[in-house]
């Protein structure tokens, strides 16, 4: 049974909608993966999806092939987006939100409508109402960048860092000298409780220590 040019037309509209929804999600959140690549990502898969059901004629006994390989292939997008640095691992949850926007473009293509549809309210559901209500437990890592006039200054802010329950990981020391002077620049990796205050910590942190200057923060 072939389908026809209008119901073709809907099935990929709507991968399109569904998928750009994720995405937009994701770009909210400045994720590696925004709008583009999610509604690519299920474009992309409900024409694969229509082209192994009526792209080689009615001979074809095993339609399911074609589409089989999209949940393989999309490994490769996901590996992308996944970025080991420094004993952390980010990137995860964009890799899973294109593995299951490829089956959402998927369902659009095999004319599961309503499956495609309650699968993308889930998935918004847990990316932002759930991560909203549910309290952010465990620890964090982060960097820290930034330049002090001594090693003792250094080692005060360390200590402050360790007195509100932060772990130093590593930290590297350089001595620099410039035409205005010398000083410490420090690269301090840590681990902080995870909420909504850690950012709001390192800024106090800056408040107490004027003599430091951040030149980055990363986490």
């Amino acid at each position: 049974m072939e389908a026809t040019y209008f119901e073709i037309t809907v099935r990929l509209s709507l991968a399109l909608i569904l998928g750009g929804a994720i995405g937009i999600e994701r770009e909210y959140r400045a994720k590696e993966a925004g709008f583009r690549t999610h509604f690519l990502v299920a474009l992309g898969s409900a024409l694969f999806c229509i082209v192994s059901q009526y792209g080689f004629g009615i001979d074809l006994k095993d339609s399911s092939r074609v589409a089989a390989q999209v949940v393989s292939g999309i490994g490769f997008l996901g590996a992308g987006t996944i970025i080991f640095q420094k004993n952390v691992v980010r990137g995860l949850t964009t890799a899973a939100g294109l593995w299951v926007t490829a089956a959402i473009g998927l369902a659009c293509g095999t004319g599961m409508y309503v499956a495609a549809a309650v699968a993308t309210a889930m998935v918004m559901l847990g990316l932002e109402v759930l991560h909203a209500l549910i309290p952010q437990h465990g620890v964090t890592t982060v960097e820290l960048s930034f330049a002090a006039p001594t090693k003792e200054s250094v080692w005060l802010f360390i200590n402050r860092i360790k007195h509100d329950g932060g772990e130093v990981q590593s930290y590297e020391l350089r001595d620099r000298h410039t035409s205005n002077g010398e000083f410490i620049e420090a690269n301090i990796q840590l681990k902080m409780k995870r909420d909504e205050t850690s950012n709001n910590r390192i800024i106090e942190y800056l408040r107490e220590f004027t003599d430091v200057t951040m030149s980055a923060a990363e986490g």
